[in-house]
């Protein structure tokens, strides 16, 4: 009977041990199987360009070393590209109807938009014209992530760049700066994203800036906080201030910590901490960076993952489309070439 009520107690134990290991949150996302696009891959240029991500590394480290701005730059490019009609460069396309253009893209980073088509240019004198802008931009977003000590993700390799920008309708639906609650969670779910990958991706303004424009309404708890802002760009209106607010250089999860006591620079900042499910993640995520670190891999995954148009040519050069002179090099066409 003694051998029989240590059996059942090392049970019982054992039994408690995995429910309280079940109640807690898992550091990895569940929200990792994310279909891939049709006609991508996660190897697509193995054979036209091996080299590709050894040359998009060199070019992101350099450039990170000269320049801070370049990790919240990209981030920024990258959101603002895919978001609206997924990944396929057309932020890039200058002009008169250029996204650039559009208010929802102001201070876009031109030292990022370079390094864009710099990787190009490189990478094509390398292999030929072989990667698509819209490839490079992920890549070196990825690759900016990965040396911010971030995990690494997969990101789909294939796409080609866009004909044309995306329409002022299409930019329209990226998320403003004085978004609500409400707004936010639902424009994000229109794109697939659920309220842990908005608070996850929200987690990029612990690095970067925002012009005075972007808080001038800012409201909220914090009067202090606010009544600073208020009196920073009162004196200089062209101020860029930081996002985070106590470690703007470094990618880490004090953004969140920044949320709690109200030292959010954004209403949409704010708006996180107004709805009890989001207000959870910005709690989590302030008390584990290493799980802010997975999920923010996990949702820009996912958010690489966005399905674009099936129209398209890989640029000569990332700014414009491809003259009437020039051969339009289709995607599909250079895998069937090198498989």
């Amino acid at each position: 009977m003694a051998v029989l009520s240590r059996a059942a107690m090392v049970l019982t134990m054992m039994g408690l041990a995995a429910t309280s290991a079940l109640s807690q949150p898992s550091l990895i996302s569940m929200t990792t199987d994310v279909p891939l696009p049709d006609g991508l891959s996660y190897d697509f240029h193995a054979l036209s360009c091996s080299n590709l991500q050894n040359m998009v590394r060199d070019a992101v480290q350099g450039a990170m070393a000269r320049d801070a701005g370049v990790v919240p730059g990209l981030l920024r490019l990258f959101f603002h590209d895919c978001f609206p009609q997924g990944c396929d460069a057309s932020i890039l396309l200058t002009g008169g109807n250029s996204e650039q253009n559009m208010p929802q893209n102001g201070g876009l980073r031109r030292s990022v938009l370079d390094l864009i088509e710099g990787i190009r240019a490189t990478v094509h004198r390398a292999c030929g014209p072989t990667v698509s802008c819209a490839d490079i931009t992920s890549l070196a977003t990825k690759e900016a992530v990965m040396q911010s000590r971030l995990p690494g993700y997969d990101v789909p390799l294939g796409r080609r760049d866009s004909l044309a920008p995306a329409t002022a309708q299409q930019v329209g639906i990226l998320p403003g700066p004085d978004f609500n609650v409400e707004r936010l969670v639902r424009t994000f779910a229109d794109r697939g994203f659920d309220k842990m990958d908005l608070v996850a991706l929200s987690g990029a303004h612990t690095v970067g800036k925002a012009s005075c424009g972007s808080f001038r309404n800012r409201a909220g708890e914090n009067a202090d906080f606010v009544r600073v802002l208020q009196q920073v760009c009162a004196r200089n209106p062209g101020h860029l201030q930081d996002l985070d607010v106590t470690t703007p250089n470094t990618f880490d999860n004090r953004y969140y910590n920044n949320l709690q006591v109200g030292r959010g620079v954004l209403n949409s900042d704010m708006a996180l901490t107004q709805d009890g499910e989001t207000r959870n993640w910005v709690n989590n995520f302030a008390g584990n960076q290493g799980w802010f670190f997975s999920q923010f891999s996990t949702s820009m995954r996912k958010l690489a993952h966005l399905p674009g148009g099936n129209i398209g040519e890989i640029r000569n050069n990332c700014f414009r489309r491809n003259g009437n002179g020039e051969s339009v090099v289709l995607a599909a066409e250079i895998f069937a070439a090198f498989a």
